[in-house]
C-alpha cells in the first residue's frame, strides 16, 4: 500500500529517492523517509517525518549532502500509529531497511528477538525484521546472506529494501506477496514499488516473483530465486511515457482520469475487434473456442470498486453468452469454502494487479483446479503472471487514489469479454435482440467514446449542481439492472473523497428499509435508463417525492413528466442497456469529485487510503 524506493548508480541518491517518493504519493501514506551513505564520510543517515514528502525534503539534514545509494519509503500505517517513530526506514546497528507488506509471526520473533537482547523503539512489524536481519548479520558477515536466511523466518508478505553502511555500495531487495520491480538504467539502477517511481529515468524494467531477492549496485542487478539459484530474465519495456502520468493542466489528477476516459475506451477497443466479421478477437483473451465451450460457470472476483465492475460483467455474461456468473468480494472468496473446479472460469478483476485479497482469491482458485483469467491495467504484475490468460486495460497509469478510467475499461473489457463467450457459447434459452447481435454490439462499443465525451460537456453542470448538495450529509444512489452497481460505485466515489456517508441501493428494495431515511434533507440520486425498467424506475422516483425527498435524477430520455418529478435533472446521451453503465458512470464521478473540492478535500489523496492494497 506504501511507496518504496531504492537507487544505486551515478547521480545524487538522496534526490532521486524524494523524487521517486514524491511519484508515489497516489498510493497514500502518512509518514515518510530516507536512509543514504554519505559520500563524504561513508556514514548511513536516515531522515523521517510524520506529514508529507514536502516536509520530508524540508528537513536541514538533507541539505547539500551527496550520496550514490538511497532507499525511501512511503508509509501507511498498519502496525502502530502515524509517527515519525514508525516511520520508515528503520534502523538497528548498520542495518537500515524499507517495507511494504504484514509480518504475520512478528509478535512470535519479537518475543524471540526481545530474549536475545534487542530492544524496540517503534511499534511497528517492520523494525522486528529489520532486528532479525542484524542478527543475521552478526553471525554470517554479508548482508546479503542475512537477507536470504531471514526471509525463510517470515510469514506474511513483504516487499523491503535493505541498506548495510558496511557494504555502502548495494541495495538488497526481496519480494513476496507484494510488489517490487526493478528499473534498468545507463549506470544507475533502481527497486520500487511501482513504475512511476523511476520512469522518468528508464523504462525498462523486471518484475520481481515471489520468493527473489535481488542486489542492485552501480554495476547492475543480481537476482536469485528462493533456491538461491541465478535467474536470469528479459526486462520488459514500458509503453506509456511519463508525461502520461503528469496532471497535464489540471488541477487534480482525478479530474485530468476522468476527462481522459474517452481515450482509455478507445485504446482498450483498439484492435480487439474484427469489424469484417463482427466479432471479438479471442487471442486478446488468450481463450479458445473449446475452452469457452467447456465452461460451466465463471467466478469473478475483486475488491471494491473492480467489484462493482464485476457485478456489471455478471449481467453481460449472463444475458449475452447464457452462462452462469458469481460475482464475489475478494476478501470472502477464499475464506468461504467456494465450490470451484476444472469447468469454472475465475476472472480476477484488479486495476494494479496487486491486490493483495484478489491475488489471494486467485491461488485459491487455482488450487482448485479452476481455469484463472486477469483484467488489469498493469503489464507484468503478479496477477498477470499469475493466471492462465490476462486481459490488459489500456486506460494507461492512474493516478488518483479513486479509480474512474480504470473502472471504465474494465466494463469495456467485460462487454468485449461477454460477447466472446456468446458468439463461441451462445445463448440456447433466449434469443438474442437485433442490437444484441455481436456485430450490433460492436458498433455500439465503437461509438462509445465520442457519447463519453457528450457527457463530459455536462462537467459545469455538475459542477453547479454540485455546489448545491455539498452541505448533506447524506446520499442515497438508487439503480436498477446493470445500473444498480454504478448506484454502489457512485456512492463509494463520494465516500472515498468527500467523506460523506452515502448508500447504493437497488432501486425495487428502497422500499424495503432504506425509505425510511428520505426526508428534505437526503438527496437521492436515482440512474434511469430507458433500456432498464423504466416504468418501475419512475415509480421509485415518485416514491422519493411523495416523502419530500430530494430527487437528482440522471436519464437518458428527456421526458418532461420525469423532469416534473426531479429536483434536479440530467440529461445523458443512451448506449444500449450495457454499455449505459458505462455512460452512467461518468456524471457520478463529476459529481464526487466537485463536492469533495467544494468541500476542502484532498481529492487524490483522500484520508485512510490507499491507491494498491498489498496488504489484506
Amino acid at each position: 500500500m506504501c511507496g518504496i524506493i531504492g537507487y544505486a548508480g551515478k547521480n545524487n541518491s538522496i534526490g532521486i529517492a524524494l523524487e521517486g517518493l514524491k511519484k508515489l504519493e497516489y498510493r497514500g501514506y502518512d509518514s515518510a523517509g530516507v536512509a543514504f551513505i554519505r559520500e563524504d564520510s561513508g556514514l548511513m543517515e536516515i531522515v523521517r517525518c510524520k506529514g508529507k514528502i514536502n516536509e520530508l525534503m524540508s528537513k536541514p539534514a538533507l541539505k547539500g549532502v551527496k550520496s550514490s545509494v538511497a532507499i525511501g519509503h512511503t508509509r501507511w500505517a498498519t502496525h502502530g500509529g502515524p509517527s515519525e517513530i514508525n516511520a520508515h526506514p528503520h534502523r538497528v546497528d548498520d542495518i537500515a531497511i524499507v517495507h511494504n507488506g504484514i509480518i504475520e509471526n512478528y509478535i512470535e520473533l519479537k518475543s524471540w528477538l526481545s530474549r536475545e537482547g534487542a530492544v524496540f523503539k517503534s511499534e511497528t512489524d517492520t523494525e522486528v525484521m529489520c532486528h532479525l536481519i542484524a542478527s543475521l548479520y552478526r553471525e554470517y558477515g554479508s548482508i546479503e546472506e542475512a537477507v536470504l536466511r531471514a526471509i525463510k523466518l517470515l510469514r506474511g508478505s513483504y516487499a523491503v529494501n535493505v541498506l548495510c553502511e558496511k557494504e555502502p555500495d548495494k541495495i538488497i531487495c526481496a519480494k513476496k506477496d507484494s510488489p517490487l520491480v526493478i528499473g534498468l538504467g545507463d549506470g544507475e539502477f533502481f527497486c520500487a514499488s511501482d513504475v512511476p517511481a523511476f520512469l522518468s529515468y528508464t523504462r525498462d524494467v523486471i518484475f520481481m516473483e515471489d520468493g527473489e531477492t535481488a542486489v542492485i549496485s552501480k554495476d547492475g542487478v543480481i537476482i536469485r530465486d528462493a533456491a538461491g539459484t541465478l535467474v536470469h530474465r528479459e526486462p520488459a519495456k514500458i509503453t506509456w511515457s511519463p508525461s502520461m502520468a503528469e496532471k497535464g493542466g489540471y488541477r487534480h489528477f482525478m479530474l485530468k482520469e476522468i476527462f481522459e476516459q474517452p481515450r482509455a475506451v478507445s485504446d482498450t477497443i483498439t484492435g480487439r475487434t474484427n469489424l469484417d466479421t463482427g466479432a471479438v478477437n479471442l487471442y486478446e483473451f488468450g481463450l479458445d473456442e473449446q475452452t469457452i465451450k467447456k465452461t460451466k460457470k465463471i467466478f469473478i472476483v475483486a475488491c471494491g470498486t473492480s467489484w462493482h465492475a464485476a457485478l456489471c460483467g455478471k449481467y453481460m455474461i449472463e444475458e449475452l453468452a447464457g452462462i452462469s456468473v458469481e460475482a464475489d468480494i475478494a476478501s470472502e472468496f477464499r475464506y468461504r469454502r467456494p465450490i470451484i473446479g476444472k469447468d469454472d472460469l475465475f476472472i480476477a478483476i484488479t486495476q494494479s494487479g496487486e491486490t493483495a485479497d484478489t491475488l489471494a482469491a486467485l491461488k485459491e482458485a487455482k488450487k482448485c483446479g479452476a481455469r484463472t483469467m486477469a483484467i488489469c491495467n498493469v503489464v507484468g504484475s503478479t496477477a498477470s503472471r499469475e493466471s492462465d490468460y490476462v486481459f490488459y486495460t489500456h486506460s494507461g497509469p492512474e493516478i488518483g487514489v479513486a479509480s474512474t478510467k480504470a473502472f471504465v475499461t474494465q466494463l469495456v473489457s467485460l462487454y468485449l469479454l461477454s460477447i466472446a463467450l456468446g458468439i463461441k457459447k451462445p445463448n440456447k434459452k433466449q434469443q438474442l435482440s437485433k442490437q444484441e447481435e455481436p456485430s450490433a454490439l460492436i458498433n455500439t462499443l465503437l461509438h462509445l467514446p465520442a457519447l463519453l465525451e457528450t457527457v463530459l460537456m455536462t462537467d459545469a453542470e455538475i459542477e453547479k449542481l454540485a455546489r448545491q448538495l455539498s452541505k448533506a450529509n447524506g446520499f442515497l444512489f438508487l439503480g436498477r439492472g446493470i445500473l444498480f452497481p454504478i448506484a454502489l460505485e457512485g456512492a463509494l466515489k463520494l465516500k472515498e473523497i468527500s467523506y460523506i456517508h452515502a448508500e447504493g441501493y437497488p432501486a425495487g428494495e428502497m422500499k424495503h428499509g432504506p425509505i425510511a431515511l428520505i426526508d428534505e434533507g437526503l438527496p437521492v440520486v436515482i440512474l434511469l435508463s430507458k433500456e432498464t425498467l423504466y416504468e418501475k424506475v419512475i415509480s421509485n422516483i415518485q416514491e422519493v417525492k411523495s416523502r419530500g425527498g430530494k430527487t437528482v435524477v440522471i436519464s437518458n430520455e428527456d421526458d418532461d413528466a420525469v423532469r416534473d418529478l426531479s429536483d434536479h435533472f440530467v440529461l445523458v446521451p443512451r448506449s444500449n442497456k450495457f454499455l449505459d453503465a458505462v455512460v452512467m458512470a461518468l456524471p457520478l464521478q463529476l459529481l464526487a469529485y466537485h463536492i469533495a473540492l467544494i468541500r476542502g478535500c484532498d481529492v487524490d489523496q483522500p484520508r485512510n487510503l490507499a491507491k494498491s492494497v498489498t496488504v489484506e
